[in-house]
């Protein structure tokens, strides 16, 4: 046979260089996509995380704000309050105190960067303590302010009555003294029927009535006196005698001196006696009056006087005498 009726001998069934070539370059195009790819993914992974930190970061920094503000809001009402505690008179200076520690320490932890969630839910129930501690402290001041208020209605009401009491007391002290200085004027003894006998005393303790100067040695002085409310008891009443010379009679020694008239001043009393006041009745007086010297002729006056008051006077006159008198 011959041979050249059978295929040639060459490789013809091996694929060409070519398409070798081009399986090649496919699979690193797919390698190098799925690189890529993976690089898409690996970023956009990368991508989120940092969204999702940047979501954290802000949803943390949020909530420190919150909390801050809440921290801050507590303050300006602690501060608002404090300021007028501190007009109560210090009643609530131990839970002030308390507050102050509590607002110091929330301070103190909200000035980290960084809280982790633990220490966000410790400084929220600080807070809320705060809050609950300064409530009461709300009520707490508002109950001492409405006290006070209640107080200071009291006192006005109080100073007001003080004052009201005082203007009564005052007038009423006015009027006492006015109605006692009636009373004490109106009680000053009534004098009538005032007489001046001129006596001559003889031997054997007889005594007549004379007009004759040098005959007199002594002068009965009597009235009657009254008074319809004036109290029961005993009184003093003054009697002044003045010379026909107009000088007043006083000896020392028989108790003459000096007394004070409510209308004439100081004034010299020739003797004083006492009186025993019956309310509403007569009483009779009598007094002897002696002296150490001889009696003047001319006119005697008397002048009798009860609680300053002058209350009756009267005058006598003594004679010369005649040859044989």
């Amino acid at each position: 046979m011959s041979t050249t009726n059978y295929p040639s001998a060459s490789p013809q069934n091996q694929p060409p260089k070519k398409d070798s070539k081009n399986l090649i370059i496919g699979l690193l195009a797919v390698g190098i996509l799925g690189t890529w790819g993976y690089f898409l993914w690996d970023k956009n992974k990368s991508d989120q995380t940092i969204t999702n930190l940047q979501t954290q970061y802000v949803a943390v920094d949020s909530s420190k704000n919150e909390l801050q503000k809440s921290f801050d809001a507590a303050v300006i009402r602690l501060d608002s309050l404090t300021g007028y505690n501190n007009e109560l008179e210090g009643k609530l200076s131990e839970r002030n105190s308390e507050i102050q520690k509590m607002k110091n320490q929330i301070a103190a932890k909200l000035k980290k960067e960084r809280l982790t969630e633990r220490e966000k839910k410790e400084l929220a129930s600080q807070i809320s303590d705060l809050n609950a501690k300064i409530n009461n402290l709300e009520q707490e001041v508002a109950r001492l302010t409405q006290e006070n208020q209640v107080l200071t209605t009291e006192k006005t009401q109080l100073t007001a009555d003080k004052e009201k009491l005082t203007t009564d007391l005052a007038t009423t002290n006015t009027a006492k003294v006015e109605l006692e200085k009636k009373v004490d004027i109106a009680s000053t003894l009534n004098a009538s029927a005032i007489a001046i006998t001129p006596i001559d005393e003889r031997s054997g303790g007889k005594e007549k009535v004379t007009t004759t100067a040098k005959r007199v040695d002594k002068l009965v002085i009597s009235f009657d006196v009254d008074n319809r409310i004036a109290p029961p008891g005993s009184t003093e009443v003054y009697v002044s005698v003045t010379d026909p010379e107009g000088k007043p009679v006083t000896v020392e020694a028989l108790g003459s001196g000096t007394f004070t008239t409510r209308e004439e001043g100081d004034k010299f009393y020739t003797f004083k006696m006492p009186v025993n006041i019956e309310t509403g009745k007569k009483v009779h007086v009598e007094y002897p009056w002696k002296q150490n010297s001889g009696f003047k002729k001319g006119n005697y006056k008397i002048e009798v006087y009860h609680n300053g008051f002058k209350i009756g006077e009267s005058v006598r006159e003594l004679k010369k005498g005649g040859l044989f008198s």
